[in-house]
């Protein structure tokens, strides 16, 4: 009778009902209850911190998917990847390790969003890490942490700018004051026929004064060979990955009233070569003069004091952050490889931020937060632009101090203030209002450090003279506009539960971005002195989300079903652009765009031992605004499509059974699909009658992975088969020129074998 029961109302679930948020646990400023999320397994009330307070799942008016460290072992989830798969809604345009943005719910008009910020907002705990789409962006290690959890749609009242479309938090795990623990992980696999992957991990918890003083140290060590061959380089294999890290947490409880964590974490991510592949030369084939680098470094420090109060928790966190980055590439494609063309960049990023907030602790009718929120990043980038001294010799070119033709050294400071607040109101136990609001500044400018240099020698090499001095000319401090913006983020939404099992809401949230700054602001076109003066910057750009769901829980959790529809009106959308007359490129705002959808998530245990989980969602976003000179500068058209899948999901089939003796094992399968999508605007930039050469669609793509394993008391052992069919579908098109190899695909299957040791 259960099973006829499940059946039909699961296929109610998925016509009728399905979902938006399934999981997560309660956070460490909230350590109240700990419960799985939507993992396979379980079944318990879900407990999420998603609006800064402790709640259930079922209460959230908001579209959330949480995954705790169970699932992300169960499910081979180490990066950015594998929680862009099993997410609704989210797309991840990944080219090459380190170098990730995220599209939420189609928010994206490409994948790269050159100097621009990332549509969704990514927290390390309360450490913003996410940054303009063309830097590059560490890919955390996922290791012993309480959650990963994805908020979808604008989140502008709690997370501030720069969470237009959403935000992914990564959680860390505190220390247990009880009881020890340590734990270890192996991972052996191969990917292709010869490219070995190793991956450990480890963890040890001490509680040094029982209830009151303990320590939790994390480290880890990836060392991967690639499978890309680099046929400029001559390297085979060449893309290769070496991390490592860890982390340190104290957790202090002084009183019955008071916690002060202390964390301190270091993370280098170091992978040889870029990813990016040309398909012309083959199909895991790429070609550039050197290697291309996108490798981080992450040092990130944090106190975060809480105190209970009887009417509220308070709750301080200040983080210092130290992030240094190469981006080093080839950029010879520019002049289909006709002469050395590169840029050598270092970036170092200091930031610190300061977020205090209340809590409310009483069981009234009435459930609040309040805060306050400032944040102060300065980024410092060396550019170096090279040619190779072979060719300057063999040109006989003279006159630069080194290969390198142009370098010089900038810095832009970008500061953040708000003030935020949530209340909900429960009128009654079933209907209950909540409202939001942030108002916050943002404040950005950039600057030039005098000392550097440039020359002419791109002149000299396009033209192909040879045997001439190369003439220098010294780059001066030169100070940016100051761009600033005020900005009131809100939220509103209602909440009514018709019967216990099934709750449903309504929601409108807002959400920006923050300004952006040209660095040839005021430039005259030399070609047509009448075409437009290259703008300040852009505008902060705006999205509202209108947003409906249901969510629903039955047979004591052994039926989970969710669903949320939703309609984002996206207004002045940043983008890069470029003048007619000589193509010079700056960020400046276009029209307006529309994006619609519906997203579910599924989950059931119809038998003891098995459990099905779905998670999908279908889309549409396009240009519904735009004016002749928006379409000649940006190379959109009205209707144009934005650069996401019409349709994504993924899910899982599980199956645990016992083998005897207190043991058990267990088997299940993982399928992810992305529908194809379109990298870019149609046209040329600049050209709005010239269709694009860079413009193409990446591939519809499936990947299915196996995983069976057996639990032998404190011995964890999986072997798994990650892309079953070896799938190579293009998931990443660049949209730029300047690089030869621009096309992403699948990682190669991998057949392995880990071991979780836990005691």
């Amino acid at each position: 009778m259960k099973v006829q029961l499940l059946a039909t109302a699961s296929a109610a679930a998925l016509f009728a009902l399905p979902v938006s948020a399934l999981a997560q646990t309660s956070e460490a400023d909230s350590p109240a209850e700990t419960t799985a999320q939507n993992a396979p397994r379980g079944g318990k009330d879900i407990i999420v911190t998603a609006t800064r307070r402790t709640a259930r799942l079922q209460d959230v008016p908001l579209s959330v998917t949480a995954f705790g460290q169970e699932q992300l072992d169960d499910l081979g989830i180490v990066g950015y990847e594998g929680i862009a798969q099993n997410t609704p809604g989210i797309v991840v345009n990944r080219p090459t390790q380190n170098f990730n943005n995220f599209t939420s719910r189609g928010i994206n008009t490409n994948g790269y969003s050159a100097g621009l910020q990332s549509a969704v907002a990514i927290y390390v705990d309360e450490l913003p890490i996410s940054a303009n789409g063309n830097s590059t962006i560490l890919d955390p290690n996922l290791y012993d942490v309480e959650r990963v959890e994805f908020l979808r749609g604008p989140q502008g009242t709690l997370f501030g700018s720069n969470s237009l479309a959403g935000a992914m938090r990564i959680i860390t795990k505190s220390p247990d004051l009880d009881d020890f623990e340590a734990s270890a992980s192996a991972d052996i696999g191969l990917t292709g026929s010869s490219s070995v992957r190793q991956r450990y991990n480890a963890m040890i918890n001490m509680p040094i004064m029982t209830d009151q003083l303990g320590l939790r140290v994390t480290g880890y060590y990836r060392n991967e060979d690639g499978w890309i061959d680099n046929i400029g380089t001559g390297i085979k294999d060449s893309n290769s990955l070496e991390a490592y890290g860890g982390r340190a947490i104290l957790l202090m409880r002084p009183s019955d009233r008071m916690t002060v964590k202390l964390l301190a974490s270091y993370e280098n991510s170091k992978p040889a070569d870029s990813a990016l592949t040309n398909p012309a030369l083959g199909k895991f084939v790429r070609r550039s003069d050197r290697p291309d680098l996108f490798q981080g470094k992450l040092t990130n420090y944090n106190v975060t004091v809480n105190y209970e109060f009887d009417f509220a928790e308070l709750i301080s966190s200040t983080t210092l952050s130290d992030y240094d980055a190469s981006f080093y590439v080839d950029l010879a494609g520019t002049f289909a490889q006709a002469f050395p063309f590169a840029l050598d960049a270092y970036a170092y990023d200091d930031l610190f931020v300061q977020e205090t907030r209340l809590v409310s602790r009483t069981s009234g009718p009435i459930d609040w937060v309040a805060g306050f929120f400032y944040y102060d990043k300065r980024r410092t980038v060396d550019f170096a632009y090279r040619s190779t001294q072979e060719f300057l010799d063999a040109r006989g070119l003279t006159g630069l101090p080194d290969e390198y033709y142009q370098r010089f050294n900038s810095y832009t400071d970008q500061k953040e203030i708000a003030g935020f607040g949530e209340v909900t109101a429960h009128l009654s136990d079933r209907f209950w209002v909540t409202g939001g609001l942030r108002y916050g500044s943002t404040e950005v400018q950039s600057f030039t450090r005098g000392g550097g240099y440039n020359s002419n020698y791109l002149t000299l090499a396009l033209l192909g003279l040879s045997n001439l001095p190369v003439t220098i000319v010294p780059i001066n401090y030169a100070e940016g506009l100051k761009v600033k913006a005020n900005r009131l983020s809100w939220k509103a939404s209602v909440s009514w539960k018709p019967v216990d099992s099934l709750t449903t809401y309504a929601t409108v949230s807002t959400g920006f971005r923050t300004p952006v700054v040209n660095a040839r602001a005021g430039l005259a076109s030399v070609v047509d002195p009448g075409d437009l003066i290259i703008p300040d910057g852009a505008k902060s750009d705006s999205v509202t989300n209108y947003e409906v769901g249901l969510k629903g829980r039955w047979f004591d959790g052994d039926l989970t079903a969710n669903l949320a529809a939703y309609y984002i009106d996206w207004k002045d959308i940043q983008v890069q652009a470029n003048r007619v007359s000589d193509s010079v490129q700056f960020a400046t705002n276009i029209g307006a765009a529309e994006s619609y959808g519906l997203e579910f998530e599924f989950v059931a245990r119809p038998v003891a031992g098995l459990s099905l989980s779905l998670n999908g969602s279908f889309n549409r976003a396009k240009v519904t605004k735009l004016t002749d000179t928006e379409a000649a500068i940006s190379g959109a058209e009205l209707g144009t499509r934005l650069a996401s899948p019409h349709f994504q999901g993924s899910g899982t089939l599980r199956y645990d059974f016992a083998i005897g003796g207190g043991k058990t094992a267990f088997a299940s399968v993982n399928v992810s699909h992305a529908g194809s999508f379109p990298n870019q605007f149609p046209n040329v930039p600049g050209n709005p009658n010239a269709a694009s050469p860079t413009y193409d669609y990446t591939q519809a793509w499936t990947n299915t992975n196996l995983y069976a394993g057996t639990k032998l008391g404190a011995l964890n052992l999986t072997a798994y088969v990650e892309n079953l069919f070896d799938a190579s579908r293009i998931t990443y098109v660049h949209p730029e020129a300047f690089l030869d190899g621009r096309y992403a695909r699948m990682r190669p299957r991998t057949v392995g074998l880990r071991a979780d040791y836990r005691f």
